[in-house]
């Protein structure tokens, strides 16, 4: 595989420029005032098909020949660039196969079905789609989209960081990017080093599958897993070699992030930038939030939104986890003696503390030991994690025993 070049990812842009939008730049305040640094959103959750995916798709396909076109392409997903090449199939009449993991949220798949491709579900995670699409494609002969892998995908990526220094005038000291396969970083970072050689590229995965990391710090791929991640759009166990040799050279840092990070990043995102990110958009937010990565003072920091794909349930279910977190959210458990007034007691604590009760659950128990026992459990919103302390403070103290949930 040829190397990318700076005179490839121009080349791409000119090739995509009717295809993707510009999409724009927004400053935040909030997290500006946080870190004491001039924090951007490069924010491609408002991308064509709602992913940066559509670049590097839109790009590869543009550059099949016409043979290649007419036995159709095939690709692996987890759902954006499933998106992107059927966008891209789409445009240009020919026909798609896209095979994704089982757990690529529900709304990822409605749309990649949407554009017209044949959707497979496969496997867990990215992996296991990928193994099954190639063996679909030995069997058609279709021609394979990698999602990062490839210099045409990697150069599409790359005109984000293009758009980055025209957008902030070439004022940019840190990009922070996403990173499953590394296709969106090997782009970014062979774009932006060769604009300006001093500016930092910072790569963030998650805890979960820090693939990547792994494999800069074993100096060759490595695979990693340890568990799924809501950040669905880089679970990737196995980068790619091609984008791994790429991010060893050019990539200053690969750090990590926790899924109550991602989630609270996510959070943030919604609340106070009124951004709605996926998971994998939010990890950079993660890290300056949870202070994985520290930018000096009035550091021109760019974060790198890359899409906005989730299915709404989980964004329900990460506003929960990033609300805990945050000490906005919780929930426990009690027993208490099953006599008249008990509960009562409870609720007047609780509201005597003006927290709110979101959730309320009393169960009379009897078996074994508890006979003649209640069990309640709740649900509260709260302001902080010092007001939980507060409440849970005189829950105990008049004589109920607290279990966390």
């Amino acid at each position: 595989m040829e190397k990318v070049t700076i005179d490839d990812i121009r080349k791409a842009q000119d090739t995509i420029k009717d295809i993707v939008k510009r999409t724009d730049i927004l400053e935040s305040t909030k997290l500006s005032l946080l870190t004491n640094a001039n924090i951007y959103y490069k924010c491609e959750n408002l991308q064509k098909t709602g992913s940066f995916k559509v670049r590097g798709a839109c790009n590869k396909i543009a550059n099949l020949t016409e043979e290649e076109k007419s036995k159709g392409v095939i690709a692996s997903s987890a759902g954006n660039h499933a998106q992107g090449v059927a966008l891209g199939a789409k445009m240009n009449n020919i026909e798609a196969t896209i095979v994704m993991p089982s757990t690529a949220p529900l709304a990822k798949v409605t749309a990649t079905k949407s554009y017209g491709a044949n959707v497979v579900l496969e496997g867990l995670v990215y992996d296991d789609a990928y193994a099954k699409a190639v063996e679909i494609q030995k069997e058609t002969g279709a021609t394979f989209i990698h999602p990062f892998n490839n210099e045409h995908v990697m150069a599409g990526q790359g005109t984000i960081a293009l758009e980055i220094f025209e957008q902030l005038n070439s004022e940019v000291d840190t990009i922070l990017c996403p990173i499953g396969g590394g296709g969106i970083i090997a782009g970014v970072a062979v774009a932006a080093k060769a604009l300006n050689p001093n500016v930092k590229v910072i790569g963030v995965q998650t805890s979960n599958i820090p693939s990547m990391q792994e494999s800069v710090k074993n100096g060759e791929v490595t695979t990693a897993f340890k568990a799924a991640t809501i950040a669905d759009g880089i679970a990737v166990k196995t980068p790619g070699d091609a984008t791994f040799e790429i991010i060893k050279e050019l990539v200053d840092e690969v750090i990590t992030v926790t899924e109550e990070e991602i989630a609270q990043g996510m959070l943030f995102l919604l609340e106070h930038q009124k951004i709605v990110s996926e998971g994998a958009g939010a990890v950079s937010t993660a890290a300056l939030l949870s202070k994985k990565y520290q930018p000096t003072e009035g550091e021109k920091v760019v974060c790198i939104v890359s899409g906005g794909n989730v299915d709404v349930n989980t964004l329900y279910r990460v506003i929960g986890v990033g609300l805990a977190k945050e000490g906005r959210r919780y929930s426990f458990s009690t027993t208490m003696t099953d006599k008249p007034g008990g509960f009562l007691e409870l609720i007047r604590i609780i509201s005597e503390n003006n927290a709110n009760i979101l959730n309320a659950n009393q169960t009379r128990l009897s078996s074994g030991g508890a006979i003649g026992k209640q069990s309640a459990e709740f649900i509260l919103e709260t302001f902080d994690h010092e007001h939980i302390a507060k409440i849970k403070s005189e829950i105990e103290a008049a004589g109920f025993d607290i279990v966390e949930l």
